[in-house]
Protein backbone atom coordinates (compact mmCIF):
# COMPACT_ATOMS: atom_id res chain seq x y z
CA UNK A 1 0.00 0.00 0.00
CA UNK A 2 1.11 3.78 -1.25
CA UNK A 3 0.22 5.53 1.22
CA UNK A 4 1.41 8.55 -0.55
CA UNK A 5 -0.60 7.54 -3.60
CA UNK A 6 -3.99 6.25 -0.91
CA UNK A 7 -3.68 9.73 0.27
CA UNK A 8 -3.72 11.70 -3.17
CA UNK A 9 -6.35 9.67 -4.15
CA UNK A 10 -9.08 9.99 -1.44
CA UNK A 11 -8.37 13.57 -1.30
CA UNK A 12 -9.95 13.06 -4.85
CA UNK A 13 -12.58 10.90 -4.00
CA UNK A 14 -13.45 13.14 -1.51
CA UNK A 15 -13.38 16.03 -3.63
CA UNK A 16 -15.57 15.05 -6.15
CA UNK A 17 -18.82 13.54 -3.34
CA UNK A 18 -18.51 16.72 -1.72
CA UNK A 19 -18.54 19.51 -4.72
CA UNK A 20 -18.68 22.94 -2.47
CA UNK A 21 -19.93 20.84 0.48
CA UNK A 22 -22.47 18.80 2.21
CA UNK A 23 -25.43 21.15 2.52
CA UNK A 24 -27.65 18.41 3.97
CA UNK A 25 -25.54 17.58 6.99
CA UNK A 26 -24.20 21.65 7.38
CA UNK A 27 -27.97 22.77 7.48
CA UNK A 28 -28.47 20.02 10.36
CA UNK A 29 -25.36 19.95 12.12
CA UNK A 30 -23.08 22.41 13.80
CA UNK A 31 -19.68 21.75 13.97
CA UNK A 32 -19.57 21.15 17.39
CA UNK A 33 -21.74 17.82 17.76
CA UNK A 34 -20.02 15.23 18.16
CA UNK A 35 -21.09 11.49 17.70
CA UNK A 36 -20.20 7.38 16.74
CA UNK A 37 -20.60 5.98 13.96
CA UNK A 38 -20.73 1.86 13.14
CA UNK A 39 -20.07 -0.50 9.92
CA UNK A 40 -22.13 -3.52 10.40
CA UNK A 41 -21.77 -6.76 8.15
CA UNK A 42 -25.25 -7.63 6.46
CA UNK A 43 -23.77 -10.82 5.61
CA UNK A 44 -20.56 -12.96 5.67
CA UNK A 45 -17.44 -12.00 4.25
CA UNK A 46 -13.96 -11.08 4.47
CA UNK A 47 -12.56 -7.98 5.56
CA UNK A 48 -10.30 -5.62 3.57
CA UNK A 49 -9.22 -1.74 3.90
CA UNK A 50 -11.05 -0.92 7.15
CA UNK A 51 -8.26 0.10 9.08
CA UNK A 52 -6.61 1.65 6.23
CA UNK A 53 -8.54 2.96 3.45
CA UNK A 54 -11.58 3.74 5.50
CA UNK A 55 -9.69 5.07 8.84
CA UNK A 56 -7.84 7.19 6.44
CA UNK A 57 -11.20 8.91 4.11
CA UNK A 58 -12.58 9.61 8.07
CA UNK A 59 -9.46 11.34 9.16
CA UNK A 60 -9.17 13.26 5.84
CA UNK A 61 -12.58 15.18 6.81
CA UNK A 62 -11.10 15.19 10.56
CA UNK A 63 -7.63 14.56 11.87
CA UNK A 64 -9.08 14.08 15.33
CA UNK A 65 -11.76 11.40 14.41
CA UNK A 66 -11.02 8.35 16.38
CA UNK A 67 -11.01 5.14 14.17
CA UNK A 68 -11.61 1.21 15.28
CA UNK A 69 -11.26 -1.23 12.95
CA UNK A 70 -11.35 -5.31 12.16
CA UNK A 71 -7.71 -6.10 11.10
CA UNK A 72 -7.98 -6.99 7.02
CA UNK A 73 -7.87 -10.82 6.40
CA UNK A 74 -11.11 -11.33 9.02
CA UNK A 75 -13.90 -13.22 8.11
CA UNK A 76 -17.06 -11.51 9.80
CA UNK A 77 -20.84 -12.63 10.04
CA UNK A 78 -23.82 -10.60 9.63
CA UNK A 79 -24.36 -7.86 12.36
CA UNK A 80 -20.76 -7.74 13.11
CA UNK A 81 -20.00 -4.33 13.95
CA UNK A 82 -16.63 -3.99 11.91
CA UNK A 83 -15.71 -0.58 12.28
CA UNK A 84 -16.43 2.67 14.49
CA UNK A 85 -15.66 6.32 14.46
CA UNK A 86 -16.21 8.76 16.90
CA UNK A 87 -15.89 12.56 16.37
CA UNK A 88 -18.02 15.34 14.59
CA UNK A 89 -21.26 14.69 13.30
CA UNK A 90 -20.77 16.30 10.53
CA UNK A 91 -17.52 14.97 9.57
CA UNK A 92 -18.99 11.79 10.20
CA UNK A 93 -21.49 12.25 8.03
CA UNK A 94 -19.01 13.80 5.02
CA UNK A 95 -17.37 10.81 4.59
CA UNK A 96 -20.13 8.06 5.06
CA UNK A 97 -20.55 7.20 1.20
CA UNK A 98 -17.01 7.20 -0.15
CA UNK A 99 -15.74 5.32 3.30
CA UNK A 100 -18.46 2.88 2.10
CA UNK A 101 -18.14 2.59 -1.39
CA UNK A 102 -14.45 1.84 -0.92
CA UNK A 103 -14.47 -0.87 1.49
CA UNK A 104 -17.50 -2.57 0.21
CA UNK A 105 -15.48 -3.11 -2.88
CA UNK A 106 -12.49 -4.08 -1.62
CA UNK A 107 -13.95 -6.64 0.83
CA UNK A 108 -15.94 -8.19 -1.94
CA UNK A 109 -12.72 -8.74 -3.31
CA UNK A 110 -10.85 -10.11 -0.63
CA UNK A 111 -14.04 -12.59 -0.61
CA UNK A 112 -14.30 -13.55 -3.64
CA UNK A 113 -10.20 -14.64 -3.90
CA UNK A 114 -10.65 -16.18 -0.76
CA UNK A 115 -12.86 -18.56 -2.65
CA UNK A 116 -11.04 -19.15 -5.09
CA UNK A 117 -8.25 -19.78 -3.15
CA UNK A 118 -9.79 -22.13 -0.99
CA UNK A 119 -10.85 -24.35 -4.09
CA UNK A 120 -7.17 -24.78 -5.44
CA UNK A 121 -6.27 -25.92 -1.80
CA UNK A 122 -3.94 -28.23 -1.79
CA UNK A 123 -2.04 -27.98 -4.79
CA UNK A 124 0.88 -26.12 -5.50
CA UNK A 125 -0.66 -23.13 -7.91
CA UNK A 126 -1.09 -19.55 -7.40
CA UNK A 127 -4.63 -17.43 -7.57
CA UNK A 128 -3.29 -13.94 -9.67
CA UNK A 129 -5.08 -10.90 -10.62
CA UNK A 130 -4.93 -8.58 -13.60
CA UNK A 131 -4.82 -5.50 -15.27
CA UNK A 132 -8.65 -5.57 -15.44
CA UNK A 133 -9.04 -2.99 -12.51
CA UNK A 134 -11.25 -0.03 -12.17
CA UNK A 135 -9.06 3.18 -13.34
CA UNK A 136 -7.49 4.97 -10.22
CA UNK A 137 -8.52 1.85 -7.70
CA UNK A 138 -5.42 -0.59 -9.10
CA UNK A 139 -3.36 -0.66 -6.27
CA UNK A 140 -6.61 -0.62 -4.16
CA UNK A 141 -7.96 -3.85 -5.71
CA UNK A 142 -4.60 -5.52 -6.05
CA UNK A 143 -4.30 -4.79 -2.08
CA UNK A 144 -7.47 -6.74 -1.77
CA UNK A 145 -6.54 -9.45 -3.59
CA UNK A 146 -3.16 -9.96 -1.26
CA UNK A 147 -5.27 -9.94 1.62
CA UNK A 148 -7.90 -12.69 0.46
CA UNK A 149 -4.86 -15.17 -0.47
CA UNK A 150 -4.76 -13.82 -4.00
CA UNK A 151 -1.36 -12.76 -5.60
CA UNK A 152 -0.92 -9.97 -7.94
CA UNK A 153 0.71 -10.19 -11.51
CA UNK A 154 1.52 -6.98 -13.50
CA UNK A 155 0.74 -3.19 -11.78
CA UNK A 156 1.32 -1.60 -15.08
CA UNK A 157 2.72 -1.98 -18.51
CA UNK A 158 6.13 -1.26 -17.12
CA UNK A 159 6.55 -4.19 -14.62
CA UNK A 160 7.38 -6.86 -16.87
CA UNK A 161 7.10 -8.49 -20.74
CA UNK A 162 3.97 -10.01 -21.63
CA UNK A 163 3.60 -10.71 -25.53
CA UNK A 164 -0.14 -11.03 -26.12
CA UNK A 165 -1.88 -12.14 -29.39
CA UNK A 166 -2.12 -8.70 -30.75
CA UNK A 167 1.53 -8.44 -30.89
CA UNK A 168 2.34 -11.47 -32.61
CA UNK A 169 -0.45 -10.96 -35.30
CA UNK A 170 0.83 -7.01 -35.54
CA UNK A 171 5.17 -8.70 -35.11
CA UNK A 172 4.44 -11.84 -37.38
CA UNK A 173 5.45 -14.74 -34.99
CA UNK A 174 6.06 -15.59 -31.34
CA UNK A 175 9.81 -16.17 -32.73
CA UNK A 176 9.87 -12.59 -34.05
CA UNK A 177 8.10 -10.71 -31.37
CA UNK A 178 10.53 -12.58 -28.98
CA UNK A 179 13.64 -11.67 -30.51
CA UNK A 180 12.54 -8.04 -31.07
CA UNK A 181 12.14 -7.79 -27.18
CA UNK A 182 15.42 -9.36 -26.09
CA UNK A 183 17.10 -6.90 -28.06
CA UNK A 184 15.14 -3.84 -26.23
CA UNK A 185 13.95 -4.89 -22.81
CA UNK A 186 16.47 -5.30 -20.06
CA UNK A 187 18.06 -8.89 -18.94
CA UNK A 188 16.94 -8.68 -15.59
CA UNK A 189 12.77 -9.15 -16.86
CA UNK A 190 11.34 -12.33 -17.71
CA UNK A 191 9.17 -12.58 -20.95
CA UNK A 192 5.72 -14.08 -20.60
CA UNK A 193 4.38 -15.05 -23.99
CA UNK A 194 0.12 -15.29 -24.35
CA UNK A 195 -0.68 -18.89 -26.55
CA UNK A 196 -3.98 -20.27 -27.98
CA UNK A 197 -2.59 -23.50 -28.89
CA UNK A 198 -0.27 -26.27 -28.57
CA UNK A 199 1.76 -25.23 -32.37
CA UNK A 200 2.74 -21.82 -29.91
CA UNK A 201 3.32 -23.34 -27.00
CA UNK A 202 6.31 -25.32 -28.76
CA UNK A 203 7.15 -22.13 -30.29
CA UNK A 204 7.69 -20.36 -27.00
CA UNK A 205 10.18 -23.37 -25.72
CA UNK A 206 12.16 -23.01 -29.01
CA UNK A 207 12.21 -19.67 -28.15
CA UNK A 208 13.27 -19.84 -24.89
CA UNK A 209 10.69 -18.11 -22.54
CA UNK A 210 10.50 -17.83 -19.59
CA UNK A 211 6.47 -17.70 -18.95
CA UNK A 212 3.76 -19.67 -21.01
CA UNK A 213 0.26 -17.94 -20.51
CA UNK A 214 -2.30 -20.56 -21.98
CA UNK A 215 -5.24 -18.48 -22.57
CA UNK A 216 -9.02 -19.67 -23.00
CA UNK A 217 -7.47 -23.55 -23.59
CA UNK A 218 -9.50 -26.47 -22.52
CA UNK A 219 -8.41 -28.41 -19.82
CA UNK A 220 -7.07 -31.67 -21.64
CA UNK A 221 -4.94 -29.03 -23.74
CA UNK A 222 -3.60 -27.69 -20.60
CA UNK A 223 -2.49 -30.91 -19.17
CA UNK A 224 -0.84 -31.86 -22.72
CA UNK A 225 0.68 -28.03 -22.61
CA UNK A 226 2.28 -29.35 -18.71
CA UNK A 227 3.35 -32.64 -20.64
CA UNK A 228 5.26 -30.84 -23.37
CA UNK A 229 6.85 -27.97 -21.19
CA UNK A 230 7.76 -30.72 -18.61
CA UNK A 231 9.10 -27.74 -16.30
CA UNK A 232 10.90 -25.44 -18.80
CA UNK A 233 8.66 -22.85 -18.01
CA UNK A 234 6.42 -21.71 -16.02
CA UNK A 235 2.94 -22.45 -16.83
CA UNK A 236 -0.08 -19.52 -16.57
CA UNK A 237 -3.48 -20.77 -17.19
CA UNK A 238 -6.00 -17.69 -18.08
CA UNK A 239 -9.20 -16.80 -19.22
CA UNK A 240 -12.55 -18.45 -18.83
CA UNK A 241 -11.36 -19.33 -15.46
CA UNK A 242 -14.54 -19.94 -12.77
CA UNK A 243 -15.71 -21.48 -9.38
CA UNK A 244 -16.74 -24.39 -11.11
CA UNK A 245 -13.68 -25.27 -12.82
CA UNK A 246 -10.70 -23.93 -10.83
CA UNK A 247 -10.11 -27.29 -8.98
CA UNK A 248 -9.91 -29.09 -12.23
CA UNK A 249 -7.41 -26.60 -14.44
CA UNK A 250 -4.93 -26.32 -10.84
CA UNK A 251 -5.26 -30.30 -10.90
CA UNK A 252 -3.37 -30.14 -14.09
CA UNK A 253 0.09 -29.04 -12.78
CA UNK A 254 0.11 -25.49 -14.24
CA UNK A 255 1.93 -23.05 -11.92
CA UNK A 256 -0.29 -19.85 -12.20
CA UNK A 257 -4.01 -19.26 -12.34
CA UNK A 258 -4.87 -15.79 -13.68
CA UNK A 259 -8.19 -14.38 -12.65
CA UNK A 260 -9.83 -10.67 -13.98
CA UNK A 261 -13.16 -11.53 -12.19
CA UNK A 262 -11.18 -11.50 -8.80
CA UNK A 263 -10.87 -7.29 -9.58
CA UNK A 264 -13.95 -6.71 -12.60
CA UNK A 265 -16.89 -8.69 -11.32
CA UNK A 266 -16.62 -9.23 -7.45
CA UNK A 267 -19.80 -8.52 -5.93
CA UNK A 268 -19.99 -5.90 -3.64
CA UNK A 269 -20.17 -6.69 0.04
CA UNK A 270 -23.64 -4.80 2.12
CA UNK A 271 -22.13 -3.16 4.69
CA UNK A 272 -23.98 0.24 6.39
CA UNK A 273 -23.07 2.98 8.42
CA UNK A 274 -25.24 3.27 10.99
CA UNK A 275 -25.18 6.72 13.16
CA UNK A 276 -25.36 6.06 17.28
CA UNK A 277 -27.32 8.21 19.73
CA UNK A 278 -27.18 8.62 23.44
CA UNK A 279 -30.11 5.54 23.50
CA UNK A 280 -29.01 3.20 20.75
CA UNK A 281 -24.89 3.20 22.56
CA UNK A 282 -26.18 2.56 26.10
CA UNK A 283 -28.29 -0.45 24.76
CA UNK A 284 -24.88 -1.67 23.47
CA UNK A 285 -26.13 -2.52 19.92
CA UNK A 286 -22.94 -0.53 18.70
Amino acid sequence: MNRLELSENIKRFLAEDLGNGDLTTESIFSDSEVGKACFLARHSFVCAGLGSVATEVFRHCNSKIDCTAFLDGTLVNSGDVIFTASGPIIDLLRAERVALNLVQRLCGIATLTARFVDKIKPFQVKIVDTRKTAPGLRMLEKYAVRVGGGYNHRFNLSDGILIKDNHITACGSIKKAVGRVRKYAPHTLKIEVETENLKQVQECLSAGVDIIMLDNMPVEMMQEAVRLVKGKALLEASGGVNLENVRRIAETGINIISIGALTHSAPACDISMEMVNAQIEASGSC
